[in-house]
């Protein structure tokens, strides 16, 4: 039996304003399907969600207000 590549870290939540996972990236549609899926696609998907986690939670962590500074 081959062994199924995958980018879980177990760190299951998905984010309310990104719809990802907050420990791999993947959507709740990949997540569902990802061990019916072929092992090219996983791998093509993989390599994306590095760039994919940087862009939604940057994004979003530069949309949550912060608190002011004093100097």
């Amino acid at each position: 039996m081959t062994r199924v590549s995958s980018p879980c870290i177990r760190v299951c939540t998905l984010d309310p304003e990104t719809g990802l996972c907050e420990g791999c990236g993947r959507t709740r549609e990949e997540i569902t399907r990802w061990y019916r899926i072929p092992e090219e696609e996983r791998l093509s998907i993989m390599a994306g969600l590095p760039e994919r986690m940087r862009q939604a939670f940057s994004l979003e962590s530069s949309l949550t207000p912060q608190p002011d500074k004093a100097d």
